[in-house]
């Protein structure tokens, strides 16, 4: 799935990458109804649906597929987003698709669980999203008890009964030499889902950078060249480097 250009039709090495300021003027022009702001936002955000279903792969499950479910996900996020509340759209998006894509992989699971839990479950699951709509974050287990009127042991034992089944040798990134399965990150607390949304912003705000811009950031903070190295490399004086390179990181932090 990481080599693949072409995914359901499209084009992944063509997909636009909005900026934020373009993103918000979608959002707003969408909630007013705007049919070709929705289409627009949905294209300018097929990149972050690639992101989210990187973390699904070894299932078994066909990436087209995948990339569809995802894609209903962002459409629900965008219909849903709300754009008085101050929050970035890529931190709502990105639970709202691995929402459906989760839902998605219960339903043609093998695992056969009771029907009490699985409704106890689904109940859950419709509690969070209208939760998040609302409020523009994920509830705790706490608040998704009281909104359901369920003790909270019966909600956190059906949502972990429906849970995939994970092989512990199941790969989790491949890097063309070492492969990490599962087992290499059980306990791992820095692999959590917030720094790996941390991950997908960083890269997001990197890939909105000018060509010259991200080489410089890669060559600097991913290769460790110095300033002067990469003066030489890309034929600019030391002085521009850093100059460029101040404003790439002041533009990345913004993004984020």
């Amino acid at each position: 799935m990481q080599t693949k250009v072409e995914i359901c039709g499209v084009n992944t090495a063509g997909l636009p990458v909005l900026s934020a300021k373009t993103t918000d003027e979608l959002l707003r022009r969408t909630a007013k109804g705007d049919k070709q702001a929705r289409d627009a936002l949905i294209r300018g955000n097929l990149r972050l649906v690639l992101s989210v279903i990187q973390r699904f792969q070894g299932r078994g499950e066909s990436p087209d597929d995948l990339f569809q479910v995802g894609c209903i996900g962002l459409m629900k996020s965008i219909d849903h987003f709300n754009t008085e509340l101050g929050v970035r759209f890529s931190t709502y998006a990105v639970p709202m698709i691995i929402g459906e894509i989760r839902r998605y992989l219960r339903d043609n699971s093998a695992l056969r669980v009771s029907r009490s839990l699985r409704d106890t479950a689904y109940k859950a699951m419709q509690a969070k999203e209208a939760f998040v709509r609302e409020h523009q974050r994920e509830p705790d287990i706490m608040e998704l008890s009281r909104a359901m009127g369920v003790p909270k042991e019966e909600v956190v034992f059906a949502l972990d009964a429906i849970l995939d089944p994970v092989s512990l040798f199941e790969p989790v990134f491949h890097d063309g030499t070492d492969t990490v399965c599962v087992m290499d990150q059980v306990g791992d607390s820095k692999n959590t889902d917030d720094q790996w949304l941390a991950r997908i912003a960083l890269r997001e705000a990197i890939d909105s950078l000018g060509e010259r811009e991200k080489k410089i950031i890669r060559l600097r903070f991913f290769e460790g060249r110095t300033q002067m190295e990469v003066a030489e490399e890309i034929h600019i004086s030391q002085a521009q480097v850093s100059r460029l390179e101040k404003g790439a990181l002041a533009h990345i932090r913004k993004q984020i």
